[in-house]
């Protein structure tokens, strides 16, 4: 990330001194229709390095994407782990 640089940090200032009240926001409508919006989109969680013993047609079938075998991997576990944990609510409710 580059650094800021005298007349941005200026403007930062300016906007940081300034009272909710006189910030013009005429040109930002207020959102009040959020159907479309995706939850989640920005959240990264904290990664945390592991060491596993996968089977190798395994991981050349990942590796044969491309590159980010290793993303990939982390979005099927993930999606397993989703998958299974609806599938817990919903025998928690039907019960």
């Amino acid at each position: 990330m580059r650094k800021l640089t005298k007349e941005q940090k200026r403007q930062i200032a300016t906007i940081a001194a300034k009272k909710d009240a006189g910030i013009d926001l005429t040109e930002m409508p207020e959102v009040t229709d959020w159907t479309a919006a995706e939850m989640g989109k920005f959240y990264r969680p904290p990664k945390k390095p592991v060491t596993m013993r996968l089977d190798t047609d395994v991981v050349a079938w990942l590796k044969s994407y491309g590159r980010g075998y290793q993303t990939r991997v982390n979005h099927l576990l993930r999606h397993a782990m989703v998958s299974s944990r609806q599938g817990a609510q919903k025998k928690q409710k039907s019960a």
